[in-house]
């Protein structure tokens, strides 16, 4: 009879009813409301559902996420080596490659004032840092926590590794990919607030035919240009313009293919469940997670602004050949914040087609960010 009660004590020992807290219960809530928005609402299910998938498993059974002092085998958990590759810069880096074989950059070679739009948006990444020191972060902790507001995901797991903010790498990862999928949600009503309704029905000229030598050139001269400025930024450049390179040079088809579909989907699926497995409650319900996931918002928001208020200037100073709505577009948030230009756009004037002339700032901004994170990297002496 001991035996059995003992049995079935270690049974229901075991189980995760016993152990759940509040907070547990809490985070467990948040993970179904994010995969209710990705399945339901379609908001960016490729982001949403492994973060919310790798939140709901640390919060009923955090040992996924344990690392291997902490257990009694010398073995971590599952999660806890997906989330080393993040550590290391190798999951962000591989993030880039993908994204650079999947982007067309001919807008933005076409249109090269698109760089303008791309840096201007950066604006919101600049105003967080100071913010953020201006609320008790030191200065390495408020660069990590204010590239946020670039809405890049990778290179904010880059730089808050490069920066050794490990402790806020999984909200700071957090905060930057709920920001990049939340981007329909977000945007609008400030590109509808800062344009009148003139302004967004605005029709931009065709974009100019580009060349395939110079969308050969582009991702070498890139690469050699930023790179030599900023060295530090080469696991990001670089790997965004070898992408590219594999896409538009014609005569590696395999390799284009494999970064841009089977690699870039297998890095999503260990990238986006490790981080939503950083969500524990014990590490996320803190007053310092709250500061930063409320400083980010705040950088993803002027960012957004900011990018529509030069589109202004551009409108202005062109005689209204800009549409200011694709300033928006100026965070890296590739190719949400493109679409949502155009989402909105067209709902002021269903012709509009502003797809194509938004992805210009939209791959600036990409550059930008990581000059951004290259910037912070050189003025702390990081390499």
């Amino acid at each position: 009879m001991d035996y059995i009660t003992t049995t079935f004590t270690n049974l229901l020992q075991q189980t995760a009813f016993l152990n759940l807290t509040g907070g547990n219960l809490i985070m467990i809530g948040v993970a179904c409301i994010f995969l209710y928005l990705a399945i339901k609402k379609g908001f960016e299910p490729l982001l949403l559902v492994p973060i919310a998938f790798g939140m709901l498993l640390v919060n009923i059974y955090p040992e996924i996420m344990a690392s291997p002092e902490d257990t009694s085998n010398g073995v971590g958990g599952l999660l806890h080596y997906f989330y080393v590759l993040d550590e290391w810069s190798i999951l962000p880096s591989l993030i880039f490659m993908g994204v650079g074989a999947m982007t067309d950059f001919g807008p933005l070679i076409a249109n090269p004032k698109s760089f303008l739009l791309g840096a201007a948006a950066q604006f919101g990444i600049y105003s967080a840092y100071f913010l953020a020191i201006f609320m008790g972060f030191n200065d390495k902790a408020a660069a990590a926590i204010s590239i946020i507001g670039g809405a890049d995901g990778p290179t904010s797991i880059f730089l808050a590794g490069k920066l050794g903010q490990v402790e806020f790498m999984g909200p700071i990862a957090v905060a930057a990919y709920s920001y990049m999928a939340l981007v329909p949600i977000i945007q609008p009503p400030i590109m509808k607030l800062f344009t009148t309704e003139k302004e967004r029905k605005i029709k931009m000229e065709q974009l100019r035919p580009v060349s395939k030598l110079e969308k050969i050139l582009f991702p070498i001269i890139v690469t050699i240009v930023v790179c030599m400025i900023l060295p530090s930024t080469a696991p990001l450049v670089g790997m965004l313009m070898l992408g590219n390179l594999f896409r538009e040079s014609g005569v590696v088809k395999q390799l284009s293919e494999t970064a841009s579909n089977a690699l870039m989907y297998i890095v999503v699926i260990l990238l986006g469940t490790s981080v939503g497995a950083t969500t524990s409650a014990e590490a996320f319900l803190k007053v310092t997670t709250l500061k930063i996931v409320a400083l980010g918002l705040i950088a993803f928001a002027v960012g957004t602004a900011a990018g529509v208020l030069f589109g202004k200037l551009m409108c202005l100073a062109t005689g209204g050949k800009v549409n200011p709505l694709i300033g928006s577009a100026g965070v890296s948030a590739v190719p949400m914040a493109a679409r949502v230009s155009q989402k909105v756009g067209s709902e002021a004037d269903p012709t509009n087609f502003l797809l194509m002339h938004a992805m210009g700032p939209n791959v600036a901004g990409v550059i930008g960010t990581a000059v951004a994170a290259g910037t912070f990297m050189a003025i702390f002496g990081v390499r």
